[in-house]
């Protein structure tokens, strides 16, 4: 399952790419419109600013805003950044790979086989989706 803190910075690149056409979008505004806690947020958001994924603007008139394109947003970098592996063990793990303490044998262990699978098919979906994607659905 995602996180908590990825489902956040889904829902906040999701209100950011609805409102581009501001400048900067308050984190108080993310905050409110999904019953976020504001320091909680803050914490997501300034991860996804030094992933490169948005900008941020202090003073008067300051917040957020996107850096990039929604379609170059793949979901895939942003369960990675904030949740770690999208494997769901780490013996099949591209990014994260650790050998599993209590097998004998990737060669020939039947759960490791399927778990690829499982991977792979998951990352064809979330390498090849983005942002864009969930914005077209709201």
């Amino acid at each position: 399952m995602l996180s908590k803190k990825t489902k956040y910075a889904f829902h906040a690149l999701t209100y950011l790419g609805k409102n581009r056409d501001q400048k900067t979008v308050l984190i108080q505004d993310i905050a409110a419109a999904y019953g976020i806690s504001h320091k909680f947020l803050e914490n997501i958001l300034l991860e996804l600013k030094k992933a490169g994924i948005l900008g941020s603007k202090k003073g008067k008139g300051g917040g957020y805003y996107l850096i990039k394109e929604p379609k170059d947003v793949a979901l895939s970098k942003v369960i990675r950044l904030l949740d770690g592996p999208i494997a769901l063990l780490p013996c099949v793990s591209l990014n994260y790979y650790e050998p599993c303490a209590e097998c004998q044998s990737e060669a020939e262990c039947g759960l490791n086989k399927v778990m690829i699978q499982v991977r792979d098919e998951m990352l064809n979906v979330l390498e090849n989706k983005s942002l864009a994607d969930i914005l077209d659905k709201e």
